[in-house]
């Protein structure tokens, strides 16, 4: 019944959206998530989404609620997990579930649920489970991620919004955020209390005055992680002889490298850091120190943006940070960073995109065949025409 009748027309009034489970997918869905709020401008919408991502729409004006699904906690095992969360989700009586996730799990959750209204993709088996199922065509998949997901709306029958990722921040975490910047731009002392935003940022290192003039210098940021594989991130060493190479044609004037990342990423920073020791107190070591949403505020307030294809890599270009994107096995046109103001660096390989977490070949000549002197040109070109843009 419900298929034979578009979702615009049907009206729901409370919409349950799942998101995708990784940061840089989530980051993508944002123009389309705007998008189901524009089809639907009166209707009670609500997110459910892991951990990790909820800080992308816990500010967002498109969403009024969130539900986190905790698998680790709340709702443990492969079965009992989903059930157990499809049992509590019954209980919101959503008239729709938009399922922005690809897997089969979201489609059964939102059955289980009785929600009577489930639209998405029809991938991952999950066709039967949908009242409303969208067909990927061959034009989608050569797309950027943005459009993937606009078209799947479009697919639904609703209007689609401009493909503009939306990373809204609230004025005191961004004000927090420039103010630590602006520190570090000035050379001056931050101490402990300064840092506080919403809590401790645990572990922060110890800001030092880099000399005692009034020059604003340049903030970078790193990001030398990613998960999905080492096919996907430059080399960690390469990150520190970048560090050696910016701290050094900055010499007297200074420079400041904030490296960003989760625990797993602080042995990395580690080496940049070290790698810098004549000048150690330019690199900062931000990893597994900040949640998401401080991350995204620092960042947004970074001269210039070096990574590897990752979460971070879309949160800066969601807040228009200019940034130098390294790419190795990954395809660039699909998952690339979607902003005016980033460069992609990749070189072609006959196996490219591989999309493999290892390179298959044993080589990962497509990252190590970057250099840091590459990279450096990027950061150089960068930070004059920002310096240019301010005058």
């Amino acid at each position: 019944m419900f298929a034979e009748t578009p979702i615009k027309q049907l009206n729901p009034k409370k919409i349950l959206v799942r998101s995708t489970n990784w940061i840089g997918d989530a980051v993508m869905t944002t123009p389309a998530v705007h998008s189901i709020r524009e089809n639907f401008p009166e209707a009670e919408i609500t997110m459910l989404a892991v951990p990790w991502v909820a800080d992308i729409f816990r500010l967002s004006p498109d969403v009024d609620k969130l539900l986190i699904y905790d698998k680790k906690d709340l709702y443990q095992g492969k079965v009992k997990g989903p059930l157990n969360l499809a049992k509590d989700i019954k209980e919101y009586n959503f008239d729709a579930a938009i399922l922005l996730q690809n897997a089969f799990e979201a489609a059964f959750v939102a059955k289980m649920a009785g929600i009577p209204i489930r639209a998405g993709y029809k991938r991952d088996g999950r066709g039967m489970l949908l009242t409303h199922g969208v067909t990927i065509t061959r034009e989608t998949r050569k797309k950027h991620q943005v459009h993937y997901y606009q078209d799947m709306l479009a697919g639904l029958g609703l209007e689609t919004g401009p493909d503009h990722l939306r990373l809204p921040l609230p004025t005191e975490l961004s004000s927090w955020a420039q103010g630590f910047v602006d520190c570090l731009r000035h050379q001056t002392f931050v101490s402990g209390e300064e840092l506080q935003v919403e809590g401790d940022i645990s572990g922060m290192p110890e800001m030092k005055p880099l000399n005692n003039d009034s020059i604003a210098i340049p903030v970078i940021g790193f990001n030398p992680g990613a998960a999905y594989g080492p096919a996907k991130q430059w080399p960690v060493e390469k990150f520190a002889q970048l560090a050696a190479i910016i701290t050094n044609n900055y010499g007297d004037n200074g420079c400041v490298i904030m490296v960003f990342g989760t625990d797993a990423d602080t042995k990395g920073a580690q080496i940049i850091r070290n790698f810098s020791m004549s000048t150690p107190y330019h690199v900062l070591d931000m990893t597994g120190k900040t949640s998401l949403k401080q991350a995204m505020a620092l960042i947004k307030c970074c001269d210039v943006f070096v990574t590897n294809d990752s979460g971070l890599m879309h949160v800066a270009a969601g807040l228009d940070t200019p940034s130098i994107a390294i790419f190795g096995s990954t395809d660039h046109i699909a998952t690339g960073p979607y902003s005016k103001k980033a460069i992609v660096l990749r070189r072609e390989m006959e196996c490219s995109p591989c999309l493999q977490t290892h390179c298959p070949k044993g080589h990962l000549k497509c990252l190590e065949s970057i250099s840091s002197k590459d990279v450096y040109e990027d950061v150089a070109k960068l930070l004059s025409s920002n310096l240019l843009a301010e005058t």
